[in-house]
């Protein structure tokens, strides 16, 4: 299949993510200091029908999606203290880096894969592109959890609109809605 239309190939690694304590703070520095961006802003995310370790959660998150080069960094910020992935990250190791994101056209088996290989879903839940993404335990050998992007047209769509946005970005606006 040809690459998505932000430059990256189909089943491979799209996104970088960081948990962070102000979204806010964390675009202007990676603008300012890395010049990545522009940043969207999603000021309140929960996910559609979301579920950590097997139980619902309405647990809030603030997320940013900006590029550098053709990988796209997702900022994000929680906005409470109910258990998520998020939470549970900071508990375990602080802020910073949080998971890869691959994208692949076919969810099912991708966990399927993955979890025959011994990973656990940590948390799945529908996102604003009209796909589902699930998030599993890394593994040892990664650095935090492997999120699993449906590559659905709405996802290639966004992020090849955020991408073009960065292409020759003159540093304006560094900061703009998401959607």
């Amino acid at each position: 299949m040809a690459d998505f239309g932000f430059g990256q190939p189909r089943d491979g690694v799209v996104q970088m993510a960081y948990v962070v304590p102000d979204v806010r703070a964390a675009i202007a520095s990676w603008t300012a200091d890395l010049g990545a961006g522009p940043f969207f802003l999603l000021e309140h995310f929960t996910g559609v029908g979301a579920v950590y370790r097997g139980e619902p959660s309405d647990a809030a998150v603030a997320i940013a999606m900006g590029f550098a080069g053709h990988v796209q960094i997702e900022l994000i910020q929680p906005l409470d203290d109910r258990p998520s992935v998020y939470r549970e990250t900071v508990q375990q190791r602080g802020y910073g880096f949080h998971h890869v994101g691959l994208a692949t056209d076919d969810l099912a088996a991708a966990v399927a894969t993955r979890e025959a290989a011994g990973a656990t879903v940590a948390f799945r839940a529908g996102v604003p592109t009209g796909g589902t993404v699930v998030y599993l335990d890394g593994g040892p050998g990664l650095p935090g959890f492997v999120e699993l992007i449906e590559g659905t047209t709405g996802m290639d769509d966004m992020f090849t609109r955020y991408w073009q946005a960065s292409v020759d970005w003159d540093g304006n606006d560094p900061v703009r809605p998401f959607g």
